[in-house]
């Protein structure tokens, strides 16, 4: 799986949401593979946007948004959720322990 990062994706996460790329590759590492379609209609997308949450090797918690095309994967955004809501929320549609990403 190769990871695209444009020139704006990698400006936007490191000046607006202080991620780095590495950060976003270790929460494809670290997650359970479980993405969901992004409903948002302003993020529509063709082919269609896919988030998921994840831990980097740090234990930050962040929100990934991409898009698949082929093996690769284009970045779109990650950021930290706003509130633990939105943490509770994913381990609820993914169907993960409410202990997750802590213990399993």
């Amino acid at each position: 799986m190769g990871f695209n990062f444009s020139s704006h994706v990698i400006t936007k996460l490191q000046d607006d949401h202080d991620v780095t790329q590495k950060e976003v590759m270790e929460c494809f590492a670290n997650g359970e593979a479980i993405y969901f379609l992004d409903p948002n209609e302003d993020h529509q997308t063709d082919p269609p946007t896919f988030w998921f949450m994840a831990p980097t090797n740090r234990n930050r918690m962040l929100k990934v948004c991409f898009i698949r095309r082929g093996d690769d994967v284009d970045i779109k955004t990650a950021f930290e959720p706003t509130s633990d809501k939105h943490l509770d929320t994913y381990r609820q549609q993914a169907g993960l322990p409410s202990c997750w990403p802590n213990e399993e």
